[in-house]
């Protein structure tokens, strides 16, 4: 083995101290493109033209009434859950059971219109269902967040198995004991009382879950940018060891912020239910809950930008949906565009977070940089 020249390069990969302003716009821009014309080449391997499907894609989802309709119809359960999963990804807490907690809002729910007050009219039922979708996501979002906080156990792994607790659950209740018995034997729950439903707008199916989530989220930027609790979730997500050193109760920190996640995706559950099936059914979601992971990451965790990706991605789904039935082509093809969007979202995040440095002085260790994107641009 000869010596290694002084002179030979060594890299390494560093985290940046502060990324790029240009970098944090562009890079997420452009990896959205590139997911795009990916999935475009998969399409076009499959002998399909990627042109036709996205213009298909497009006028499915807003090309008319009824489905830009269909699209803000979509548009609620992503919201609210990416909403939720965006707060809990601030403080670098990972939520993935957004989906079990829009499941568990969704039962709260729905034993409280058929078992608890059946009979009350809307004016009571209607905010009763709401507390009672908040409270189940957020009690199931608590449960990783005590196990995060006192036991330092991963809330991946927690929150991503309680999600089959929560679905399995679901379809216990809808084959057993709350199985509607005029229903012929079909896994569901008896229709909720009228007083139950959401009003809607016009003869549309939207209805008041986008209030409620458009309310959500002005509220999470108000909490986020203009309350010491916002600040206390920034500072914890970025540096706990500073948090704790100022006197920052870090341990109650991630139970609150786990619960508020839970709470948001329970009430898309709540929103579910009450505004579109009016029963408790099997397959409720399509996967809203990892959905939302996106959303919250192409929203770069704000409340403004997460409604926009909602309302896109919902687009998305809605468009997929079209395809199948104008084009013949199979509804798969949005939930694979949602995947490749996120490996292609995460490539870019990379990039941003870190440089890559080289160092032509192995023995001082001094490193030299790639330049900023925004020196460069």
């Amino acid at each position: 083995m000869g010596e290694v020249n002084a002179a030979t390069p060594r890299y390494r990969v560093e985290r940046r101290l502060a990324p790029s302003r240009v970098a944090v716009v562009l890079v997420p821009a452009i990896s959205v493109l590139l997911a795009f014309v990916a999935g475009g080449l998969v399409l076009l391997a499959s002998g399909e033209d990627p042109i036709a499907v996205y213009r298909a894609m497009y006028t499915g989802a807003f090309g008319s009434r009824d489905g830009l309709a269909e699209t803000l119809v979509k548009t609620i359960p992503l919201l609210l859950t990416g909403l939720g999963v965006g707060v809990a990804f601030r403080m670098q807490l990972w939520n993935i059971g957004a989906e079990g907690q829009l499941y568990l809002g969704a039962i709260a729910a729905t034993g409280v219109a058929l078992y608890v007050l059946p009979s009350a009219p809307a004016a009571v039922l209607v905010p009763a269902m709401v507390v009672a979708g908040l409270t189940g996501g957020a009690l199931w979002g608590l449960v990783p967040g005590v196990l995060r906080a006192y036991l330092h156990v991963n809330e991946i792994i927690t929150s991503l198995m309680l999600n089959y607790v929560a679905i399995l659950f679901s379809e216990y209740l809808v084959h057993g004991p709350w199985q509607n018995p005029m229903g012929f034997g079909f896994p569901g729950t008896a229709p909720l009382p009228d007083a139950a439903w959401l009003p809607r707008w016009g003869t549309t199916r939207v209805h008041l879950g986008l209030v409620l989530g458009l309310v959500a989220a002005a509220a999470l930027w108000v909490v986020m940018r203009r309350t010491r609790w916002g600040y206390e979730i920034a500072v914890t997500g970025e540096n706990p060891r500073a948090a704790r050193y100022a006197g920052m109760n870090t341990a109650r920190n991630v139970m609150v912020v786990m619960a508020v996640s839970g709470a948001l995706a329970g009430l898309a559950g709540m929103s579910e239910v009450a505004g579109v099936g009016h029963q408790l059914q099997r397959n409720l979601s399509p996967g809203y809950g990892y959905t939302a992971i996106i959303v919250a990451w192409v929203g770069r965790l704000n409340p403004g930008g997460i409604a926009l990706v909602a309302f896109l991605l919902a687009g998305l789904l809605v468009g997929g949906d079209q395809l199948q039935m104008s084009m013949g082509l199979p509804a798969a093809i949005a939930p694979m565009l949602q995947g490749t969007i996120l490996f292609f979202l995460l490539g870019g995040e990379t990039l941003t977070r870190y440089r890559l440095a080289w160092s032509r002085h192995p023995a001082t260790g001094e490193a030299t940089p790639l330049p900023e994107l925004n020196e460069v641009a």
